[in-house]
């Protein structure tokens, strides 16, 4: 059995986040509902702010794979 990588654009990442954010629900909750993991979704947390903005971290990753 093989499993297909799914591919998440930018807008929907945002979205999730913010939602984990706003929500009284757990993040193992969310992922479950939306079908991903809570480490992706932990991920996804680490790159966008509650407001969907690059954090600092997603800044300087990004800096460092492009020189």
């Amino acid at each position: 059995m093989s499993k297909t990588r799914h591919r998440y654009d930018d807008e929907f990442k945002k979205n999730v986040v913010k939602l984990s954010y706003a929500s009284n629900k757990t993040v193992k909750e969310i992922a479950g509902d939306l079908g991903i993991s809570v480490s992706l979704l932990y991920r996804w947390r680490k790159k966008y702010t509650p407001e969907g903005e690059k954090t600092q971290f997603a800044t300087m990753e990004e800096e460092n794979c492009f020189r």
